[in-house]
């Protein structure tokens, strides 16, 4: 692995000190992050990788070969793949899904009930199509959003556990038998429409979700440190991953060698499942940046890329308008949605530096990732702490990155 000259990709070198300097003092030293990993590049070279804290307890320092948990970064992963079927003609985004999930046909709208009262339901003023999915305007919804009667029963019924509970296939036909929580296309609503996109790209391409990555996308691009489950022999280099606990502070919730990721989930989740690492997820960045090619493999054409880059919200909407709950902030003013990532479309409403078109997304564990065509960076930040929303450090990543820049 080379890391390039910053000055010669216009970044300064004492500016990017910066930032490991700010994640030390700001993060590390005070022990809200176990441990952090920032990988900058421009044009597709590494500028900038830096690793800092333990990967483990009492352990060794994270380094280029520690794995993370990537939880909601695995979406975009998902949506590629689904787009991949879209240029071969199986599918598109204007399909209804139950055409491909016959048992999301019929599904209503919640208009009462819940807490161990029968749901009553209304019928959606459109059905579900594909892009509801990628874009989260589906009215489903996640568990942990902790707001409606409707998320308490994804909560009752353990439909996003991953092991010891639902398939993928039991999963979508447990949702088929619950309201959705607004007619699609009405609002935006962070949600298992991914996990649902995963179980269209299987049934589409008749092979399981794991192995359309595996074969398709990990091995063309030569990811191979990305999958569902580790390896045995890469165990060992899987970092622990903590959860912050109100009053206790953070708490172990996965140890690295005794991890649950070491066995192969019974749910495959394509909304949140899959283990990699910096330089795995910089190589599917730059083929993001490349518009679909990866040293001389085409994944997907230019075009597509542009499509899954456009914001896709109804009216050109923003989250900050259109969102339900989770990502409803004022922060994020001026942010669309387009197919599996936020796109910035007003610099201005954002509150801090960037490039309109520039998209993005993170984890739970605090992962996060950003792809901007104008300036040609893109970022990989990678640490395990959940919840993803208890800091500002994406932003504060960001701001410091871009002030590093020189031309």
């Amino acid at each position: 692995m080379e890391v390039a000259d910053p000055i010669a990709h216009g970044f300064d070198p004492a500016r990017l000190g910066r930032l490991d300097a700010f994640l030390k003092a700001r993060y590390l030293d005070s022990g809200k992050l176990p441990h952090a990993q920032l990988l900058l590049a421009r044009n597709g070279r590494i500028v900038h990788f830096s690793h800092q804290g333990a990967a483990r307890e009492g352990g060794a320092t994270v380094d280029e070969s520690t794995l993370f948990r990537i939880a909601s970064m695995t979406k975009p992963i998902t949506s590629l793949a689904f787009m991949m079927l879209v240029e071969e003609g199986l599918v598109a985004l204007d399909t209804p899904v139950h055409h491909v999930l016959p048992e999301l046909k019929g599904v209503g709208v919640y208009a009462g009930g819940g807490g161990g009262v029968p749901f009553l339901t209304k019928p959606t003023a459109q059905p579900m199509r594909m892009v509801d999915l990628l874009r989260h305007t589906s009215g489903l919804t996640y568990s942990f959003q902790n707001r409606t009667n409707v998320d308490a029963a994804y909560r009752e019924g353990r439909i996003e556990n991953w092991h010891g509970n639902l398939t993928l296939d039991e999963f979508v036909a447990a949702l088929g038998t619950l309201p959705l929580e607004f007619s699609p296309g009405e609002a935006w609503n962070y949600s298992v429409s991914t996990d649902v996109l995963g179980a269209v790209v299987a049934r589409v391409s008749g092979l399981s979700l794991d192995r359309f990555f595996a074969e398709r996308i990990f091995a063309p691009l030569g990811m191979h440190d990305t999958f569902f489950q580790v390896p045995e022999d890469k165990i060992h280099r899987l970092s622990d991953c903590w959860t912050m606990q109100e009053g206790t502070g953070p708490e172990l919730y996965d140890r690295g060698e005794a991890s649950a990721w070491a066995r192969f989930p019974r749910l495959v989740s394509g909304g949140g499942g899959l283990v990699s690492t910096a330089l795995d997820y910089h190589r599917f960045n730059t083929l993001l940046l490349n518009r679909g090619e990866l040293d001389g493999v085409r994944i997907v054409s230019p075009k597509t890329i542009d499509l899954m880059t456009t914001n896709h919200l109804p009216g050109g909407s923003d989250l900050a308008a259109m969102s339900r709950a989770l990502f409803s902030e004022t922060t994020n003013a001026g942010t669309g949605f387009g197919l599996g990532f936020a796109i910035n479309l007003d610099v201005a409403k954002t509150l801090i530096p960037g490039s309109v078109g520039e998209f993005y997304w993170g984890g739970m564990y605090s992962t996060a990732f950003f792809v901007d065509p104008v300036e040609r960076i893109s970022m990989v930040f990678m640490t395990q702490l959940s919840p993803s929303m208890l800091y500002p450090i994406r932003r504060e990543l960001k701001t410091l990155i871009y002030s590093a820049l020189t031309r």
